[in-house]
């Protein structure tokens, strides 16, 4: 059976349901899926707890998802860039459960792996720790931080082939690998699809075992987050 869709909602459909749990991969507005994050807003589905490092803008990535309110909770390290999200916040529209970044990675490879649960020594001491499971080891104190999985994984590469062998490229290799493997299904969309056989074996990134639906990206705009530029003279 082909992995290949023709678009981000025939990739979509059948696996949506409101109150979902979605991870989708990025790092500011870089590797971020954008074909399937608007085919996600335009399913309608809400109630979503998306798991996401951070929550894009307020006219671009997941912000277009907080605009129109599909989303519940936000599991994240870094929100700073987006009012929406900030005044749903603070008017307690919006569950976040904040994650120190390299725990946030872990949580994903964990639940990727199969790992229920492990012990870090970030956020000791902090209000991170509060409520969590304290365990001294050699002396030191680490807190109980739990495997992340999600229903959907939604996941950005560079290349695929058709069996879902993927390659993601310079910085957009940060959160998409580990979520590739952390969704029941994983729906990536590719700037380039191959035939199998085409990608150098030791190049890889995610084996295609992991990959249950594919897409072709089409008219993306690779936004920058905050254009910075010297000043002339």
């Amino acid at each position: 059976m082909s992995k290949i869709y023709p678009n981000a909602a025939a990739a979509l459909e059948g696996i949506l349901f409101d109150g979902m749990t979605i991870m989708a991969g990025g790092f500011g507005l870089c590797g971020i899926p954008e074909n399937l994050i608007l085919a996600l807003r335009g399913s309608g589905t809400k109630d979503i707890t998306a798991i996401s490092n951070n929550a894009g803008v307020d006219d671009f990535g997941l912000g277009y998802l907080l605009t129109t309110r599909q989303i519940k909770k936000m599991i994240s390290s870094y929100v700073g860039e987006n009012k929406e999200f900030e005044r749903q916040y603070l008017a307690e529209e919006l569950e976040l459960e904040f994650n120190p970044q390299g725990t946030l990675a872990e949580r994903i490879r964990a639940g990727g792996a199969g790992i229920p649960g492990f012990f870090t020594k970030t956020g000791v001491g902090t209000i991170i720790a509060d409520g969590k499971e304290h365990k001294d080891f050699d002396g030191e104190t680490y807190i109980l931080e739990t495997g992340l999985i999600a229903d959907v994984s939604i996941v950005k590469a560079y290349k695929a082939d058709t069996e879902g062998n993927l390659i993601y490229r310079k910085t957009a290799r940060n959160f998409n690998p580990m979520m590739a493997t952390a969704g029941k299904v994983t729906v990536i969309e590719a700037e380039e699809i191959v035939e199998v056989g085409t990608l150098d074996p030791d190049q890889i990134h995610t084996p295609g075992i992991y990959v249950q639906r594919i897409i072709q990206s089409v008219n993306l705009e690779k936004r920058i987050e905050q254009r910075t530029v010297r000043s002339e003279g």
